[in-house]
Formats: C-alpha cells, structure tokens, sequence
C-alpha cells in the first residue's frame, strides 16, 4: 500500500472515530433562518477587506523578516509579559495611554460615537461598527444595526430551558458560558464546515454566527440574572431600542441604568489581544473552533479571579470596609490607611489597583468616576472609592516594588452597578462578559478574514534552558 493511500485512510478512519462523537444532524433542533445584512455593516466590512488585507501582504513582505520583539527566560516565566508576538486589529493598549479603539480614546469615543435620544453615552452598536470597519457610524449606520441586532436575537428554546434548569447555587459566569455552547447547535461555520465550504468564504459564515452570537448575549445574561437572583420572568428583546437599553430592560433595571450599560459595554469591550479572554479567543479561534466554542472559552477565562472576576472581588472588600468602619471612620484618610496596610500585612493585594501592562490611572476608570461625579456624587461607596484613589497609590508606591499603583477598570465598576440596585455581586462578570464578546469577536471576523493561521508558539522545558545557557550555571 503506497504511503498517500495509507495517509488517506488513517485521515477517513480518524474522521469516522470523531464522528462517533458527534450529535446527529436529525437530533438536533431545526436551525434558525437568520436576519440578512439588513444594516450594511458586512457589506461595508467587505468592501474594506480588501485592502486590508493587501496592507497586511505588504507589512509581511518589506518587515516580514524583521525582529519585532524579543523575550527572555524571565518573560517565559513570567506569563509573557510584555511578549510582542500577536496581530489585533481591533485594539491597543499603550501603557501610558491606555486602550485606543481603532485609534480612539475613550474620552474620543464618548464625543463621537452615537447616543441614544435619552442618554450621553456612547452607543455598543457603534463601537461594532467601528472595530469592524475602521470607520466611525453614522446615526443611522447605528440605528439600523440596533435594528438588526434585534431581527438576530431570539433565542433558542433549549437554551432558555438549559438556562430555566440548571442547579440552584451555579456561578452565573459558569452559567454563561456553558448558555453560550448551548447555542453552538446554531453554528453556520460549523454546517458550512462540515459540508466543505471552501476557506475563502469562512469569514461570511464566521460573521453570521458571531452577529447572531453577540445579539442572543443581552436576553442570556438576562435570564441567568432574572432566574438566578428573582422571579426568572423577562421581557422581550425590543428592536426598536439600542443594545445597552435591551440588556437594561431585560434585566428588570429600565430608567438611568440604560446610559451606564451603554458606558459599560463599550469600555469593557475589548483591551488589545493578549488579556486573557481576548487570547483565549483568538487562540481557540485560530483552531476554527467557531464563535461559539471560542467565546464559551474566552468566557471560561474571563471567570478567574485574576481576571474578570476582579470585579465582584474589590466591591466585596471595601463592603467589609464600610462594615467595620464608622461613617467618620469612613472619610478619615489614617483609618482607611491603616485598613490598606492591613490587606497587605495579610498576604493580600488591595484589589481594583495595578494593571499588567498600564503605567498611570486606567481610562476606564476615569470615565466611571466622571460618571458617578455625575450622578450619584454623594452616594457613600462612590465617596470611599474616591477617598481610597487619593490614598492607595503612595501605599503601593511606598512598597518599593509596584510597577503601577493607580486603579483599574475593577476599582470602580462594582460601586456603580450596586447604586443601582444590581447588587449581586456573582452577576458582575457576566455583564462584563457581554462586552467582552462583543469586543472580541469583531476580531475573529477580521482573523478569518485575513486567513490567520493556527497559533502555535514555542515552548521550552526548564533543562532545556539550562543547557542552552549551560555557559551559566
């Protein structure tokens, strides 16, 4: 037997023992027929396409040889830190700058990113826009993608009962992203896949499944919310409103908490691609694991303490401030002082402070301060977090050791949620996991655009780099 005809055979063999595996097509519920391009966006994404894709040809044939970073054995240790080894479109992250969107600031984003009619604040579908095509949305560019979020957002009925029945006592976030895989029975990459579609056209697939992903997220966040900490009961997803005010409103919180969702989703989208969740979906991505299974992953990461549970972490602790701290206690820069030092006297890091890669006050944070010098000034938990920003810093610059002192995004987003009743503490993550999809699959769209490649880094074992370096030891 030549060794090709052997090659083919393992290859069929191995495919019909991963079959086994695999659920009937016949079981499964009927597929959806989805929304069509009713906004434009995917049209106006494939139209800038194109060149894109020539300027990343001619980026890779005049530097493609060129070094453009480098790491130490340190750096391998130590999580690839500051490594200089991925391509993200989407987003940048200066370390004394913060994140830029396509560019943008975050305060630039806040001027000239749509609106909604009642509120001041930048819209999501906006920002989808943006991360998408590079260019920023008209109102109406805006205004019909709200729309057609809406035509895409109803939600399987499985998913709804899976939601409706799992055990009493289950982390949303754990919740979340196990809703999410529930609605890979709808995949159109993973049928197309199956029935040979040829890669160039993987990103049109790949966009329909990550458009009707990100619009079903509001009403499974929603349901995980009503059913976990209520009565269970939501209303419908309403095309005639934006994306924040449907997440809003389907979590039972109409009214002013609409223009802090709209805040939210868009600054806790996306932060440059090596952040956990974000590589966690580029890298499942690059498997062509479909949006799907690569946002249930970039979720899973997302819900580690280091991570987007980070959030949930600093309301709690300075909750046991308040608790044991008397209101004058509460304003007195000594006492609160005395706390911080305690936190760390104890083995513990003064959560919401420092960031891996940002050198100065996070932007995000900035912005939610702004908010709330806005409209709650004179609520107590906005008046602790802002005492402590005049405090914690020279505590952690006076260790001696800490990179960056200032506050994150973490440090002020749970006091916000809490002023306005959402005060369980378990669901924050998963409103940042919102975002976080609908910061991150734009760039999945633009990796099966471009036709990334399998990531697949290097690695070394600790007696390898001894004898590399055996000069040394």
């Amino acid at each position: 037997m030549s060794s090709v005809m052997s090659s083919v055979m393992r290859v069929n063999l191995g495919m019909k023992s991963a079959c086994r595996y695999l659920p009937a097509i016949s079981a499964l519920p009927a597929r959806r027929n989805y929304a069509a391009d009713t906004s434009g966006l995917f049209k106006r994404f494939k139209e800038v396409l194109p060149a894109a894709t020539e300027e990343v040809i001619e980026v890779r044939k005049k530097v493609g040889d060129e070094i453009l970073g480098s790491c130490t054995v340190d750096q391998a240790y130590g999580g690839m830190r500051s490594v200089s080894c991925m391509i993200y479109e989407t987003s940048l992250l200066d370390p004394e700058e913060g994140i830029r969107f396509r560019g943008y600031t975050i305060p630039e984003l806040q001027e000239k990113l749509p609106s909604a009619p009642d509120g001041e604040e930048p819209l999501a579908e906006g920002l989808m826009w943006l991360l998408l095509t590079g260019e920023l949305p008209t109102e109406a560019q805006t205004t019909a993608l709200s729309k057609e979020l809406g035509e895409r957002s109803a939600l399987p009925q499985h998913v709804k009962d899976l939601i409706a029945n799992f055990p009493k006592g289950m982390h949303p976030m754990t919740q979340f992203s196990m809703a999410i895989m529930g609605c890979q029975t709808e995949s159109e990459f993973a049928q197309a896949y199956r029935d040979g579609v040829h890669k160039r056209e993987y990103v049109d697939h790949w966009y329909q499944d990550s458009m009707n992903l990100t619009a079903m997220l509001p009403e499974i966040a929603a349901r995980i919310y009503r059913t976990t900490f209520h009565d269970g009961v939501i209303s419908e997803y309403d095309g005639n409103l934006d994306y924040g005010a449907n997440l809003a409103r389907m979590m039972g919180k109409p009214g002013a908490f609409e223009d802090l969702m709209r805040l939210y989703l868009v600054i806790h989208s996306d932060h440059e691609g090596g952040n956990v969740s974000a590589h966690t979906s580029h890298l499942v991505g690059s498997a062509l694991s479909d949006p799907y299974l690569s946002s249930a992953a970039s979720m899973n990461g997302l819900a580690g303490p280091l991570h987007g549970l980070a959030n949930q972490e600093v309301l709690r602790w300075l909750k046991n401030f308040s608790a044991e701290l008397s209101d004058a206690e509460m304003a007195d820069p000594v006492k609160l002082a005395e706390m911080c030092h305690a936190t760390l006297d104890s083995g513990k890091v003064i959560p919401g402070y420092g960031h891996a890669v940002l050198r100065k006050t996070d932007p995000r944070y900035t912005c939610q301060r702004e908010f709330a010098l806005k409209h709650l000034p004179d609520d107590p938990m906005f008046q602790l977090v802002s005492t402590m920003y005049g405090i914690v810093p020279d505590i952690l610059t006076g260790l001696g050791k800490v990179k960056n002192p200032w506050p994150n995004v973490d440090a002020h987003s749970g006091v916000l949620l809490q002023y306005y009743g959402v005060t369980e503490e378990d669901f924050y993550t998963v409103m940042f996991g919102v975002s976080r999809c609908l910061g991150v699959l734009p760039m999945g769209i633009w990796a099966r655009g471009f036709g990334l490649p399998l990531e697949r880094p290097k690695s070394w074992t600790t007696g390898a780099i001894k004898k590399k370096f055996a000069d040394k030891f």
